[in-house]
Protein backbone atom coordinates (compact mmCIF):
# COMPACT_ATOMS: atom_id res chain seq x y z
CA UNK A 1 0.00 0.00 0.00
CA UNK A 2 1.52 3.28 -0.90
CA UNK A 3 1.83 6.23 1.49
CA UNK A 4 -0.44 8.59 -0.67
CA UNK A 5 -3.11 5.30 0.28
CA UNK A 6 -3.09 4.65 3.82
CA UNK A 7 -5.17 6.65 6.86
CA UNK A 8 -2.95 9.03 8.32
CA UNK A 9 -2.30 9.35 12.37
CA UNK A 10 -1.76 12.37 13.65
CA UNK A 11 0.07 11.86 16.73
CA UNK A 12 0.73 14.63 19.46
CA UNK A 13 2.41 14.59 23.05
CA UNK A 14 5.35 16.75 24.34
CA UNK A 15 6.64 13.33 25.45
CA UNK A 16 9.79 12.13 23.06
CA UNK A 17 9.40 8.81 24.91
CA UNK A 18 5.72 8.59 24.32
CA UNK A 19 6.05 9.62 20.30
CA UNK A 20 8.60 6.83 20.51
CA UNK A 21 6.56 4.21 21.72
CA UNK A 22 3.68 5.37 19.93
CA UNK A 23 6.08 5.01 16.62
CA UNK A 24 6.76 1.35 17.39
CA UNK A 25 3.40 0.50 19.02
CA UNK A 26 2.03 1.20 15.63
CA UNK A 27 5.23 0.42 12.82
CA UNK A 28 3.24 -2.26 11.55
CA UNK A 29 -0.28 -1.31 11.04
CA UNK A 30 -1.08 0.10 7.70
CA UNK A 31 -0.86 3.93 8.08
CA UNK A 32 1.29 7.10 7.88
CA UNK A 33 2.40 8.49 11.53
CA UNK A 34 2.70 12.35 11.60
CA UNK A 35 3.95 13.47 14.95
CA UNK A 36 3.51 16.91 16.49
CA UNK A 37 5.30 18.04 19.57
CA UNK A 38 2.84 20.28 21.14
CA UNK A 39 -0.75 21.23 20.85
CA UNK A 40 -0.12 24.67 18.32
CA UNK A 41 2.21 22.52 15.85
CA UNK A 42 -0.72 19.53 15.84
CA UNK A 43 -3.16 22.20 14.80
CA UNK A 44 -0.95 22.95 12.15
CA UNK A 45 -0.30 19.64 10.98
CA UNK A 46 -4.10 18.79 11.33
CA UNK A 47 -4.93 21.44 8.68
CA UNK A 48 -2.23 20.44 6.34
CA UNK A 49 -2.63 16.22 6.62
CA UNK A 50 -6.40 16.13 7.18
CA UNK A 51 -5.44 12.79 9.23
CA UNK A 52 -8.11 9.97 9.46
CA UNK A 53 -7.32 9.45 13.21
CA UNK A 54 -5.45 11.91 15.96
CA UNK A 55 -3.90 10.64 19.09
CA UNK A 56 -3.34 13.48 21.67
CA UNK A 57 -2.00 13.57 25.06
CA UNK A 58 -4.01 15.09 27.62
CA UNK A 59 -1.82 17.85 29.12
CA UNK A 60 0.73 19.54 26.77
CA UNK A 61 2.13 22.53 28.09
CA UNK A 62 0.45 25.36 25.46
CA UNK A 63 -2.65 23.49 23.95
CA UNK A 64 -4.07 21.01 26.15
CA UNK A 65 -5.37 17.84 24.84
CA UNK A 66 -9.17 18.87 25.62
CA UNK A 67 -8.50 22.08 23.91
CA UNK A 68 -7.15 20.40 20.95
CA UNK A 69 -10.30 18.30 20.60
CA UNK A 70 -12.64 21.32 20.88
CA UNK A 71 -10.68 23.49 18.25
CA UNK A 72 -10.74 20.52 15.61
CA UNK A 73 -14.88 19.87 16.14
CA UNK A 74 -15.00 23.67 16.16
CA UNK A 75 -12.43 24.64 13.42
CA UNK A 76 -12.81 21.86 11.14
CA UNK A 77 -16.16 20.74 10.69
CA UNK A 78 -15.81 19.82 7.21
CA UNK A 79 -13.28 16.95 8.40
CA UNK A 80 -13.88 13.99 10.32
CA UNK A 81 -11.10 12.47 12.34
CA UNK A 82 -11.74 10.83 15.28
CA UNK A 83 -9.87 11.24 18.01
CA UNK A 84 -8.17 9.28 20.72
CA UNK A 85 -7.14 11.09 24.41
CA UNK A 86 -3.77 9.28 25.94
CA UNK A 87 -4.26 10.39 29.43
CA UNK A 88 -2.95 9.65 32.82
CA UNK A 89 -6.97 10.67 34.48
CA UNK A 90 -8.46 7.59 35.35
CA UNK A 91 -11.00 9.94 37.71
CA UNK A 92 -14.38 9.73 35.38
CA UNK A 93 -15.27 13.17 35.91
CA UNK A 94 -12.14 13.93 33.74
CA UNK A 95 -12.87 11.07 31.53
CA UNK A 96 -16.47 12.66 30.43
CA UNK A 97 -14.74 15.82 30.09
CA UNK A 98 -12.33 14.31 27.23
CA UNK A 99 -15.27 13.09 25.98
CA UNK A 100 -17.63 16.04 26.09
CA UNK A 101 -14.71 18.22 24.22
CA UNK A 102 -15.05 15.69 21.32
CA UNK A 103 -12.85 12.92 22.06
CA UNK A 104 -14.31 9.51 20.75
CA UNK A 105 -12.20 7.36 22.97
CA UNK A 106 -9.41 7.48 26.36
CA UNK A 107 -6.43 5.44 26.40
CA UNK A 108 -4.76 5.30 30.28
CA UNK A 109 -1.00 5.98 30.11
CA UNK A 110 0.97 3.79 30.60
CA UNK A 111 -0.43 2.05 27.60
CA UNK A 112 -0.35 -1.56 26.87
CA UNK A 113 1.01 -1.80 22.62
CA UNK A 114 -1.84 -4.20 21.56
CA UNK A 115 -4.34 -2.08 23.20
CA UNK A 116 -3.47 1.17 21.29
CA UNK A 117 -3.17 -0.76 17.98
CA UNK A 118 -6.71 -2.47 19.06
CA UNK A 119 -8.28 1.01 19.39
CA UNK A 120 -6.69 2.41 16.73
CA UNK A 121 -7.64 0.00 14.04
CA UNK A 122 -11.53 0.63 15.93
CA UNK A 123 -11.01 4.33 15.17
CA UNK A 124 -9.49 3.90 11.78
CA UNK A 125 -12.41 1.79 10.58
CA UNK A 126 -14.89 4.52 11.93
CA UNK A 127 -13.15 7.11 10.08
CA UNK A 128 -13.33 5.32 6.90
CA UNK A 129 -17.23 4.14 7.20
CA UNK A 130 -17.85 8.05 8.11
CA UNK A 131 -15.76 8.77 4.96
CA UNK A 132 -17.89 6.57 3.04
CA UNK A 133 -21.07 7.79 4.52
CA UNK A 134 -20.35 11.56 3.75
CA UNK A 135 -19.41 10.57 -0.26
CA UNK A 136 -22.76 8.85 -0.14
CA UNK A 137 -24.69 12.10 0.91
CA UNK A 138 -22.68 13.50 -2.18
CA UNK A 139 -23.40 11.53 -4.48
CA UNK A 140 -27.51 11.82 -3.41
CA UNK A 141 -27.15 15.46 -3.15
CA UNK A 142 -25.42 15.52 -6.74
CA UNK A 143 -28.31 12.99 -7.81
CA UNK A 144 -30.67 15.09 -6.21
CA UNK A 145 -29.68 18.30 -8.59
CA UNK A 146 -29.04 16.14 -11.57
CA UNK A 147 -31.15 15.35 -14.32
CA UNK A 148 -31.42 11.31 -14.76
CA UNK A 149 -31.70 11.39 -18.66
CA UNK A 150 -29.09 14.23 -19.74
CA UNK A 151 -26.95 14.67 -16.53
CA UNK A 152 -27.47 18.21 -16.93
CA UNK A 153 -28.91 19.87 -13.62
CA UNK A 154 -32.10 20.25 -13.16
CA UNK A 155 -34.85 22.80 -11.98
CA UNK A 156 -33.71 22.78 -8.56
CA UNK A 157 -30.20 23.22 -9.39
CA UNK A 158 -30.94 26.33 -11.40
CA UNK A 159 -33.12 28.04 -8.69
CA UNK A 160 -30.20 27.59 -6.82
CA UNK A 161 -27.50 29.15 -8.79
CA UNK A 162 -30.13 31.64 -9.69
CA UNK A 163 -30.73 32.67 -6.12
CA UNK A 164 -27.05 34.07 -5.48
CA UNK A 165 -26.21 35.27 -9.27
CA UNK A 166 -29.40 37.43 -9.35
CA UNK A 167 -28.64 39.05 -5.81
CA UNK A 168 -24.44 39.48 -7.54
CA UNK A 169 -26.11 40.88 -10.66
CA UNK A 170 -28.01 43.79 -8.54
CA UNK A 171 -25.29 43.95 -6.83
CA UNK A 172 -22.51 44.23 -9.27
CA UNK A 173 -24.76 45.68 -11.87
CA UNK A 174 -23.72 42.62 -14.99
CA UNK A 175 -26.16 42.01 -17.48
CA UNK A 176 -28.27 38.71 -16.90
CA UNK A 177 -30.06 36.65 -20.31
CA UNK A 178 -32.31 33.90 -19.81
CA UNK A 179 -32.53 31.54 -22.76
CA UNK A 180 -35.37 29.53 -22.99
CA UNK A 181 -34.69 26.37 -25.51
CA UNK A 182 -37.87 24.00 -26.66
CA UNK A 183 -36.91 21.08 -29.52
CA UNK A 184 -39.63 21.23 -32.26
CA UNK A 185 -41.65 18.41 -32.98
CA UNK A 186 -40.70 16.33 -30.43
CA UNK A 187 -43.67 14.84 -29.70
CA UNK A 188 -43.73 13.43 -33.44
CA UNK A 189 -40.23 12.19 -33.01
CA UNK A 190 -41.19 10.18 -30.10
CA UNK A 191 -44.35 8.72 -32.25
CA UNK A 192 -42.37 8.00 -35.09
CA UNK A 193 -39.32 6.94 -33.54
CA UNK A 194 -40.36 5.81 -30.04
CA UNK A 195 -38.90 6.95 -26.72
CA UNK A 196 -35.73 5.29 -26.60
CA UNK A 197 -35.17 7.35 -29.78
CA UNK A 198 -36.70 10.58 -28.45
CA UNK A 199 -34.22 10.56 -25.45
CA UNK A 200 -30.91 10.01 -27.54
CA UNK A 201 -32.28 13.18 -29.13
CA UNK A 202 -32.52 14.67 -25.45
CA UNK A 203 -28.96 13.49 -24.59
CA UNK A 204 -27.44 14.65 -27.87
CA UNK A 205 -29.20 17.96 -27.85
CA UNK A 206 -27.96 18.42 -23.87
CA UNK A 207 -24.45 17.84 -24.68
CA UNK A 208 -24.18 20.74 -27.42
CA UNK A 209 -26.15 22.90 -25.05
CA UNK A 210 -23.44 21.77 -22.12
CA UNK A 211 -20.40 21.99 -24.74
CA UNK A 212 -21.38 25.54 -25.71
CA UNK A 213 -22.01 27.23 -22.03
CA UNK A 214 -18.97 28.49 -20.43
CA UNK A 215 -18.65 27.01 -16.97
CA UNK A 216 -19.47 30.52 -15.40
CA UNK A 217 -22.87 30.31 -16.60
CA UNK A 218 -25.84 28.27 -16.55
CA UNK A 219 -27.22 25.60 -18.38
CA UNK A 220 -29.94 23.10 -17.08
CA UNK A 221 -33.30 20.76 -18.40
CA UNK A 222 -36.23 21.95 -17.05
CA UNK A 223 -38.41 19.19 -17.85
CA UNK A 224 -39.69 17.45 -21.01
CA UNK A 225 -38.43 18.96 -24.11
CA UNK A 226 -37.56 22.22 -22.22
CA UNK A 227 -34.15 23.37 -21.45
CA UNK A 228 -32.81 26.69 -20.09
CA UNK A 229 -29.76 28.59 -20.15
CA UNK A 230 -28.05 31.63 -18.35
CA UNK A 231 -25.73 34.11 -19.74
CA UNK A 232 -23.96 36.63 -17.54
CA UNK A 233 -21.92 39.48 -17.95
CA UNK A 234 -22.30 40.28 -21.62
CA UNK A 235 -23.74 42.99 -22.57
CA UNK A 236 -25.02 43.36 -26.53
CA UNK A 237 -27.09 41.34 -27.80
CA UNK A 238 -25.09 39.96 -30.96
CA UNK A 239 -22.86 38.53 -28.46
CA UNK A 240 -25.55 36.66 -26.43
CA UNK A 241 -26.66 35.54 -29.77
CA UNK A 242 -23.06 33.62 -30.67
CA UNK A 243 -23.42 30.64 -28.25
CA UNK A 244 -27.19 30.42 -29.21
CA UNK A 245 -26.84 30.23 -32.76
CA UNK A 246 -24.09 27.73 -32.51
CA UNK A 247 -25.82 25.10 -30.20
CA UNK A 248 -28.90 25.83 -32.78
CA UNK A 249 -27.04 25.30 -35.88
CA UNK A 250 -25.34 22.18 -34.33
CA UNK A 251 -28.35 20.70 -33.80
CA UNK A 252 -29.78 21.31 -36.73
CA UNK A 253 -26.79 19.74 -38.51
CA UNK A 254 -27.15 16.71 -36.33
CA UNK A 255 -28.31 13.42 -38.14
CA UNK A 256 -29.94 10.59 -36.04
CA UNK A 257 -30.53 6.87 -37.41
CA UNK A 258 -33.62 4.82 -36.67
CA UNK A 259 -33.86 1.68 -38.53
CA UNK A 260 -32.04 2.58 -40.77
CA UNK A 261 -34.15 5.83 -41.61
CA UNK A 262 -32.32 9.62 -40.93
CA UNK A 263 -34.05 12.30 -39.53
CA UNK A 264 -32.99 15.39 -38.34
CA UNK A 265 -34.39 17.82 -35.08
CA UNK A 266 -34.21 21.05 -34.61
CA UNK A 267 -34.99 23.57 -31.16
CA UNK A 268 -36.56 26.92 -31.01
CA UNK A 269 -35.09 29.83 -28.36
CA UNK A 270 -36.74 32.53 -26.89
CA UNK A 271 -34.24 35.44 -24.82
CA UNK A 272 -35.22 37.09 -22.15
CA UNK A 273 -32.56 40.09 -20.77
CA UNK A 274 -31.52 42.91 -17.90
CA UNK A 275 -28.61 44.68 -18.55
CA UNK A 276 -28.01 45.20 -14.87
CA UNK A 277 -29.01 48.82 -14.27
CA UNK A 278 -32.27 47.92 -12.91
CA UNK A 279 -33.10 45.80 -10.46
CA UNK A 280 -34.82 42.51 -12.19
CA UNK A 281 -37.23 39.71 -10.89
CA UNK A 282 -36.13 36.29 -12.41
CA UNK A 283 -39.53 34.87 -12.56
CA UNK A 284 -40.90 37.78 -14.88
CA UNK A 285 -37.64 37.48 -16.65
CA UNK A 286 -38.55 33.62 -17.15
CA UNK A 287 -41.90 34.38 -18.37
CA UNK A 288 -40.72 37.22 -20.89
CA UNK A 289 -38.19 34.45 -22.32
CA UNK A 290 -40.84 32.09 -22.17
CA UNK A 291 -43.11 34.05 -24.17
CA UNK A 292 -40.43 34.47 -26.91
CA UNK A 293 -40.29 31.18 -27.27
CA UNK A 294 -43.73 31.15 -28.39
CA UNK A 295 -43.52 33.56 -30.45
CA UNK A 296 -39.90 31.79 -31.98
CA UNK A 297 -42.74 28.36 -32.60
CA UNK A 298 -45.19 30.81 -33.78
CA UNK A 299 -42.72 31.95 -36.66
CA UNK A 300 -41.78 28.63 -38.10
CA UNK A 301 -39.54 27.26 -35.26
CA UNK A 302 -35.88 26.89 -35.25
CA UNK A 303 -35.26 30.32 -34.81
CA UNK A 304 -34.15 32.81 -32.38
CA UNK A 305 -36.64 35.75 -31.04
CA UNK A 306 -35.73 38.30 -27.95
CA UNK A 307 -38.59 39.31 -26.01
CA UNK A 308 -39.63 42.92 -26.43
CA UNK A 309 -38.23 45.49 -24.16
Amino acid sequence: MSDTSKPTILAADDSAVYRKLIEESLNAEQCRLVFAQNGRQAIDLFAQHKPSLLLTDWTMPDVTGVELCETIRREFREQYSYIILLTGHTEKEEVVEGLSAGADDYLTKPFHPGELQARVRVGLRIADLHQQLLEKNRQLEEMALTDALTGLPNRRAVDSWVEHQVSAAARHEFPFWVVMADLDHFKKINDTYGHEMGDTVLKSFAEIVRSNTRQSNMCGRLGGEEFIIIITHVQERENVVIPIERIRKQLEGAAFVCARREFRSTASFGIAGSSGKAPFCFEQMLASADKALYEAKCRGRNCIVFAEE
